[in-house]
């Protein structure tokens, strides 16, 4: 793929005023509001707690701005030409930590430095989706290659088994989306659909037996019988949709939320934080932030609709993918429907490596949105 220069050799005025009002300003806009937001939930969540998550969290959301920038000013073509080396470097890191790496929450998925803490298969999100869409724009040519369904498959089984030997089910789970939006923009066709649902159910199948914890496959069995064990398996999920319940309309305002303050809910600061946000926001709290949510999502979209080559549309929609199924997967997860899984809302949860990995995602589709108008 030829590389393409971030500025021409010599733009002219209204070139750059063009370039610059190119800018979805809508997109960071939300990501920076719903950062603000997280930051004062995680503040209330955490407020009885040893560690200063709010704290830590604000100087992730820092990073994460300088993180967006720079992903912005880098030019996704130049990002796409060494995708496969970003891929294996982002594999290694993954396989080190899953055999060497820290164990917190179960899962030995974290990497430890002076208190704070990053989980590689964040990385690997962005460094899959980069492999994919190169590979997956040569599906969209009059005459697509033979198999490249199988083989953007295996390029994400790898990051999937890694990580579900962790074991984290619910960042494996998210690969899932992300694979099957691109398969499709790409031009996924009936028969091979098929028969991809049936391997992944065998893989699924594989997963189950060899790879799930007890509590794991507890915590499956509670979402189909979430009353047959109140105080174990079935805990979370009953204490979550309390403290939503109980916000109404207003909520209870900002550090009066009973659940997560007396520490009924686990986790209200990471994994629940959407929870934590209906308790003491209400009803109004959680329509203004999922409206932000929308608001980012339907400027992504805009974006790779107004992408100017198949491997830039399907970068987008990748990323894309990631992030709807984490908003779809969380929400869903704290009200009931469906199972308990680590997986976090985005900008809102706490976590470093996430928020980076929100961050530079954003960065990225900025960044391809202000290209449009750069002569290829």
């Amino acid at each position: 793929m030829r590389a393409i220069s971030v500025l021409p050799t010599r733009p002219d005025r209204w070139t750059l005023v063009r370039r610059v009002r190119s800018v979805s300003w809508l997109l960071g806009g939300s990501a920076l509001a719903l950062s603000a937001i997280g930051l004062v939930v995680i503040s209330s969540a955490s407020a009885d707690m040893s560690t200063d998550y709010e704290v830590r969290q604000a100087a992730w959301v820092g990073l994460g701005l300088l993180v967006m920038a720079a992903a912005a000013a880098v030019d996704y073509s130049f990002l796409l030409r060494y995708a496969f080396w970003i891929y294996l470097a982002a594999v290694a890191a993954l396989a080190a930590v899953t055999f060497f790496g820290h164990e917190a929450g179960g899962a030995r998925s974290w990497i430890g430095i002076g208190g704070f803490g990053g989980q590689p298969s964040d990385f690997c999100k962005i460094a899959t989706v980069l492999l994919l869409a190169r590979h997956m724009a040569e599906a969209q040519a009059p005459v697509a290659p033979r198999g490249w369904l199988w083989a953007a498959s295996a390029l994400v089984v790898v990051p999937v088994l890694l990580i579900a030997m962790q074991p984290d089910m619910g960042g494996a789970l998210m690969f899932v989306p992300m694979l099957a939006a691109m398969a499709v923009v790409a031009g996924l066709r009936l028969r091979p659909a098929l028969i991809a649902l049936g391997v992944a159910a065998v893989v699924a199948g594989a997963i189950w037996i060899f790879a799930l914890q007890d509590y794991q496959k507890d915590r499956m069995s509670s979402f189909f019988r979430p009353h047959a064990d109140p105080l174990g398996s079935g805990y979370q999920v009953r204490q979550s949709r309390i403290a939503i319940g109980s916000g109404q309309m207003l909520g209870k305002g900002y550090g009066e939320g009973t659940q997560s303050n007396l520490q009924f809910l686990p986790t209200p600061h990471t994994d629940f934080v959407f929870a934590v946000l209906g308790e003491e926001y209400g009803f109004m709290g959680v329509t203004v932030v999922l409206g932000l949510l929308l608001l980012y999502l339907g400027n992504g979209v805009r974006v790779a609709l107004a992408a100017r080559d198949p491997a830039g549309l399907l970068l987008v929609v990748g990323l894309l993918a990631f992030m709807a199924g984490h908003v779809l997967y969380n929400t869903a997860m704290v009200v009931g429907l469906l199972p308990i899984t680590g997986i976090p809302l985005p900008f809102l949860s706490y976590g470093g490596s996430f928020m980076l990995f929100c961050c530079a995602a954003t960065g990225l589709m900025i960044g391809l949105d202000i290209r449009r108008f750069v002569n290829i």
